[in-house]
């Protein structure tokens, strides 16, 4: 697992799952982060962190999906 984001079925929460690249050698452990982009250019509003095993991150990925989440595009940070 690198990174990824998840939109949920509405369109406004994303979680957005990325490396602990401190962790990547030993102890995998993957942060998700959860936001929403803002309107205007505005910064994102980030309400939550999670530091979760690559195991936990790959079946929270694996569970929002069958729960309608989709893949999207990055929504705040470098890659936007």
């Amino acid at each position: 697992m690198g990174s990824g984001w998840l939109i949920d079925p509405d369109g406004y929460w994303v979680r957005r799952f990325h490396r602990d690249e401190k962790s990547w050698g030993s102890h995998p452990r993957v942060f998700v982060d959860i936001g929403r982009g803002m309107p205007d250019g505005e910064p994102a509003l980030l309400k939550s962190r999670r530091h979760l095993r690559r195991e936990q991150a790959e079946q929270l990925w694996k569970h929002l999906h069958k729960e309608g989440w989709k893949q999207t595009t990055p929504v705040w940070g470098d890659g936007v």
